[in-house]
């Protein structure tokens, strides 16, 4: 499991949190579902992961530690893919005017690549419910879009 979803997780985590704790969060992950290996879902292992992912970023989140400004890198790295995906400033205002579910819907489909069934176990749906979601999100999206698009 980690060789093979090791690597998704750590990308899952650098596009959602400070690079220095990426490793860490996808290394506590991995320990989870060590340690409860009883309760990953063969074949589903990827969702569940991400799932648990999510849990562990919010854990991750609310302890809400500052960033010392010297840390800050002098330029972006313009190659990184996470990069080129929120650089646009417009794509972050669109996005930040999503609920946060919305955008986790979206994102886990366009930076994560889950198909319907995987989105359902992330999200502890059903199939038709995650279908659903996923569209309603697409939908307000494009909303979103053409509300903010310059007349």
């Amino acid at each position: 499991m980690v060789r093979e979803h090791g690597p998704a997780l750590s990308r899952y985590f650098m596009r959602r949190a400070p690079r220095d704790d990426a490793e860490d969060l996808a290394a506590d992950v991995l320990a989870v579902a060590w340690r409860r290996r009883a309760d990953v879902p063969l074949g589903a292992e990827l969702p569940w992961l991400y799932r648990t992912a999510g849990f562990v970023l919010a854990n991750h989140r609310r302890k809400g530690r500052p960033v010392p400004v010297g840390d800050v890198p002098d330029e972006i790295d313009e190659s990184d893919p996470a990069t080129l995906a929120v650089a646009d400033e417009q794509v972050r205002e669109v996005l930040a005017a999503l609920s946060p579910r919305d955008r986790r819907i979206l994102l886990l489909g366009a930076w994560e690549g889950l198909n319907g069934a995987e989105l359902a176990e992330v999200l502890g749906i059903s199939r038709g419910g995650a279908d659903a979601a996923l569209s309603r999100a697409r939908t307000r999206l494009q909303d979103a879009w053409a509300a903010h698009a310059p007349a």
